[in-house]
């Protein structure tokens, strides 16, 4: 199986805590030269110095903030202009917060519209040519589960995954044909501050404490546990191999098991 990604030159987004992180962790150890993206300069560095380098990688780092699309475009153009070839995008940003889809307000939506969809059409867009020119592409977007199966609580949130999940899946219907693949990796229950939020929002809305809620979660999961990072992090890796060159369009769950759809 062919999982060697050297000189392969991939930007993960959002890649400075998380599943992020994570899914850049696993790509450099496969050999990729990794561009990290972020808005905090100091995690960007603190993050640059975790990944592996052992088979001459060279890696950097560009710093964007997600609620300003007009810097996502100014950075990576600017990247591109001492950068031109990218091979693997990680489309990642942190996610609404939650509540009630009828008590969102419309600059909930519009925000949320903004940093997921917005952005990641803005880094497509300036990293497509030189994947065709070099007919092998990986756009991978972490989303959600809930894009096959809604989550609680998560209006604003559920609501932006789906626009995300369909827009990609039209996008591996376009690019198919020049070597470029477009997959949705889904999270389960995977131990990141963002589940962290989740647990804290829940045990909040449902009068319980955050044992009580952590122990409801995890009911719901077959594997009896919650996804460690690193778990998640290699099935963005895998799909970004050259192993994975048939695999496209498709939204992967990562979550032990708890989605009852299929």
């Amino acid at each position: 199986m062919n999982l060697n990604l050297k000189n392969k030159n991939a930007i993960v987004c959002g890649s400075t805590q998380g599943l992020g992180r994570a899914s850049a962790i696993e790509l450099a150890l496969l050999g990729a030269n990794i561009t990290l993206v972020a808005r905090n300069e100091d995690t960007l560095n603190e993050t640059l110095h975790r990944l592996d380098s052992s088979q001459g990688q060279k890696h950097s780092y560009f710093v964007a903030d997600f609620t300003k699309p007009e810097e996502v475009k100014s950075g990576i153009e600017n990247y591109l202009k001492e950068n031109p070839i990218v091979h693997i995008l990680v489309n990642n940003t942190g996610g609404p917060a939650g509540g009630s889809i009828l008590n969102a307000n419309v600059e909930e939506f519009t925000q949320a519209f903004s940093n997921h969809l917005i952005c990641n059409h803005i880094l497509v867009q300036a990293c497509v040519p030189s994947m065709k020119s070099e007919q092998f592409g990986r756009i991978i977007n972490i989303i959600s589960t809930s894009v096959k199966q809604p989550i609680n609580g998560l209006g604003v949130s559920n609501t932006t995954r789906g626009a995300v999940a369909s827009w990609s899946k039209t996008l591996a219907n376009e690019l198919g044909e020049f070597g470029i693949t477009v997959n949705n990796v889904l999270p389960g229950y995977t131990k990141t501050a963002r589940l962290d939020f989740v647990i804290n929002s829940r045990a909040k809305m449902s009068n319980t404490t955050l044992e009580e809620m952590e122990d409801i979660f995890q009911s719901d999961i077959p594997a009896g546990r919650f996804g460690e990072a690193h778990e998640f992090g290699a099935a963005v890796a895998f799909l970004c191999s050259p192993a994975a060159a048939y695999i496209n369009g498709v939204n992967l769950p990562v979550d032990g098991g708890r989605l009852s759809c299929l």
